[in-house]
């Protein structure tokens, strides 16, 4: 395969699978508020923290060093793929011991719920640490699809085994909701086992076409699926199995910074299971503003920034021209989503309440639930200002510059567990996001700091981008207080139609901060219509 096709081949596995995570994304969302309407909220945090927390963490354990290793540049080139099938089939056994494990410790070491509000927490514990190891029996398969650039197998797989899921979910919750726990066991189940289902078909058809030898695949016959020892070769390429050990040692860490949260609220009992699941369901919320408007900005930036910039080399020693069109594309970006990260806080503020009311019923809007969305809309301007300067710092600094601030990211992804308890303990699911306003906070500031010594001495200075017109600041304030009287006046117990009085005032002052900005900030209109939907044009074609 050259170059340009291996290109090709990546560019639309990439495509499909941003596709996926907005299915996934937007599936979960309608599921989570259909199901809010029949099930406690302490059952949806255990199922949501606590069991995801368990079945992720014997996943990731059992196969991720086992698929870095194997697909890395070697694999497939100076390795043997039956030496490379025989590795890759140990995370069955792995995965069976790390779910022993776990599912002691599950069973044993932590509190469980009452089984008045959840019941068949033991079972369901089993059935899950059962699901992980039933989607490791499908690990083999997945590496060979990656590996061979079969893109639309793991799209149309994880996509049928998604919507099998939801549909079992939704008729147990409507016909047997007195199950518990056995609802999203069993759904689970069927999820995995849909995924090696389809991977396995997949597979022993393609191994019986002539495809299969056209495309000068290395395995014949279906058996050889199957781990067994070739003549005159070792069972596993023992420098293979070596990376797999040094991939798997650094797994540990990676585990424990990307699922910290959970690992907090299931270790250290900060919050109660209903708290828990309020929180996930927000966090779900919240983040999908940042995955649709935010992660698109940062990453197709991220590509234009160093295709642009020469990476390690001062503003000086680059070429001029190019330079000014990287400052003002991110003086022009800085200010783009800070004007949109404050909209979404001055709105979420006044809207969040009425928003989790019509998503998740009182479940959602009596407690907490306000205050943490209220909060996570002020988390979201961090999270836009931060993606914009990272993607920039990312693109201008040296391999050396790059490896030390890998080391500042660890320090902090630790500081932020220890911030995520002590927070979490004085103020409940709110210290979560406090915690990480805090962490994003200190990134945004690191960023901010290389931004300005990048073009310390040239005569651009992009981060005036982070100061919006006054007359912005003020319709933006003006329509908080509009907004605040309005939610107490007509929301939300007087019926439907103040309801609609308040999204009718809501929409009468956002209508004027739009058109502030049309008026006061034309360089910045002029930027999106000619270089941002321009560019989200080309990319969707």
């Amino acid at each position: 395969m050259s170059s340009q096709d291996v290109l090709d081949s990546v560019t639309k596995l990439a495509s499909y699978n941003v596709l996926l995570q907005v299915m996934f994304r937007v599936l979960t969302f309608l599921l989570n508020a259909f199901t809010l309407r029949f099930v406690s909220r302490e059952l949806i945090g255990v199922v949501n923290v606590r069991l995801t927390l368990l079945y992720s963490t014997l996943v990731f354990l059992s196969r991720e060093a086992f698929r870095r290793a194997c697909l890395s540049g070697e694999s497939g080139t100076n390795y043997s793929w039956r030496q490379v099938i025989n590795l890759l089939w140990f995370t069955v056994p792995l995965g069976v011991f790390w779910a022993t494990l776990l599912a002691c410790v599950w069973l044993w070491l932590l509190e469980a719920p009452d089984p008045q509000t959840v019941p068949y927490y033991s079972p369901a514990v089993v059935l899950f640490a059962l699901s992980g190891i039933q989607e490791l029996l499908a690990e083999p398969l997945w590496v060979l699809a990656q590996a061979h650039m079969f893109v639309r197998l793991k799209v149309v797989a994880e996509s049928l085994a998604m919507i099998a899921k939801c549909g079992i979910t939704v008729v147990l919750v409507v016909f047997a909701h007195e199950w518990g726990l056995y609802i999203f066991s069993a759904a689970h189940l069927v999820y995995t086992g849909f995924l090696v289902l389809c991977y396995v078909v997949y597979f022993i058809r393609f191994l019986r076409s002539k495809e299969a030898a056209n495309k000068t695949f290395p395995l014949r016959r279906v058996r050889d699926l199957l781990p067994r020892k070739a003549y005159g070769e070792t069972l596993v390429d023992w420098t293979l199995a070596r990376l797999t050990w040094s991939f798997f040692k650094q797994s540990f860490l990676k585990q424990i910074l990307t699922e910290g949260e959970r690992y907090v609220m299931t270790f250290l009992n900060v919050l109660s299971f209903g708290d828990q699941g309020v929180y996930d369901i927000i966090n779900n919320l919240g983040s999908m503003v940042a995955r649709f408007i935010f992660l698109p900005i940062e990453e197709s930036f991220y590509i234009f920034f160093a295709k642009v910039l020469e990476r390690g080399h001062d503003v000086r020693s680059q070429k001029q021209e190019e330079v000014a069109i990287a400052a003002e594309v991110l003086e022009c970006l800085l200010k783009l989503v800070l004007v949109i990260g404050l909209i979404i806080t001055v709105f979420g503020y006044a809207y969040s309440h009425l928003a989790l009311d019509i998503y998740g019923g009182s479940l959602l809007s009596s407690g907490a639930g306000p205050s943490l969305l209220r909060c996570y809309c002020c988390y979201v301007l961090l999270l836009a200002v931060n993606g914009v300067t990272e993607c920039f710092v990312f693109a201008a600094m040296s391999q050396q510059e790059v490896d030390k601030y890998n080391l500042v990211m660890l320090a902090l992804s630790v500081s932020f567990l220890f911030l995520s308890y002590i927070l979490t303990w004085w103020a409940g699911g709110v210290g979560f996001i406090l915690a990480n306003c805090l962490n994003m906070g200190l990134r945004i500031l690191h960023s901010l700091l290389y931004i300005h010594q990048y073009f310390q001495f040239s005569q651009w200075k992009p981060l005036t981008g982070l100061l919006p017109s006054p007359l912005i600041l003020l319709a933006l304030a003006v329509s908080a207080a509009i907004t605040a009287v309005s939610e107490a006046s007509f929301c939300c117990d007087g019926g439907w139609l103040l309801r609609l009085v308040h999204v009718g005032v809501g929409g009468v002052c956002l209508l004027g901060v739009l058109a502030t900005i049309l008026l006061t900030e034309t360089h910045l209109v002029q930027f999106v219509r000619t270089q941002l939907l321009p560019r989200y044009g080309k990319k969707r074609t």
